[in-house]
């Protein structure tokens, strides 16, 4: 994907977890108070010290991974990947963790963040084999598009996939996406331009579902 211009003035996300029973949950950047639903993930943003835990998951997901995601599979990459979420506007990554075991899940990136009156951005996002077709990606993804859309104030966020990858293509239809479009030879993985159906969900979208 082409990187995005920066846009100044937007406030830098923070961990934003919703692990909890309904309580109060203070934000010690803000003040703010969070309001966290009985789930069984939680999202927040990585830090060095899961390092180990993350690479191990990549290498034990290598066979899931190939042909459709390049994660971060050493530990020079995986500086790089927190450099770029936590030093920019523009990039917002979450681990996504099971809340009984905080065993690592998968992985949700906001990435070319543009506000102004675009105010959209894109999804990549890929779980870890241990906990693939459980529900519990499809459960952080609702987490990361309510963040997207409440605390980010987004009104478009758009998933690119792959025509073959079933999975990844009912994860964004149960969410509510939309498709519409397909691009051609879009994204090189692992060596070849591979074409990708083009899924976009709508803040007014967003909200219909929660008021359904």
């Amino acid at each position: 994907m082409v990187r995005s211009e920066q846009e100044r003035g937007r406030p830098r996300p923070r961990d934003y977890q919703t692990n909890s029973r309904p309580r109060n949950s203070r934000s010690r950047h803000s003040g703010e108070t969070l309001f966290a639903p009985v789930s069984a993930v939680l999202i927040r943003k990585p830090r060095g010290d899961d390092a180990a835990a993350f690479l191990a998951a990549v290498r034990r997901s290598r066979s899931l991974h190939r042909g459709w995601v390049a994660p971060p599979a050493t530990l020079k990459a995986y500086r790089v990947y927190l450099k770029r979420i936590h030093s920019g506007q523009d990039h917002c990554g979450f681990l996504i963790i099971r809340s009984a075991t905080k065993a690592l899940v998968g992985v949700i990136n906001i990435n070319n963040i543009v506000l102004g009156p675009f105010r959209s951005a894109f999804l990549g996002y890929y779980a870890f084999s241990d906990y693939r077709g459980q529900g519990l990606m499809r459960e952080g993804m609702r987490h990361v598009l309510r963040y997207a859309f409440k605390k980010l104030k987004l009104h478009r966020v758009e998933a690119n996939i792959q025509p073959q990858n079933h999975r990844s293509l009912a994860l964004v239809e149960s969410c509510g996406f939309v498709r519409e479009g397909y691009s051609r030879r879009y994204l090189k993985i692992d060596g070849r331009w591979r074409d990708h159906e083009r899924w976009a969900l709508l803040a007014e979208d967003f909200r219909r579902r929660k008021s359904d």
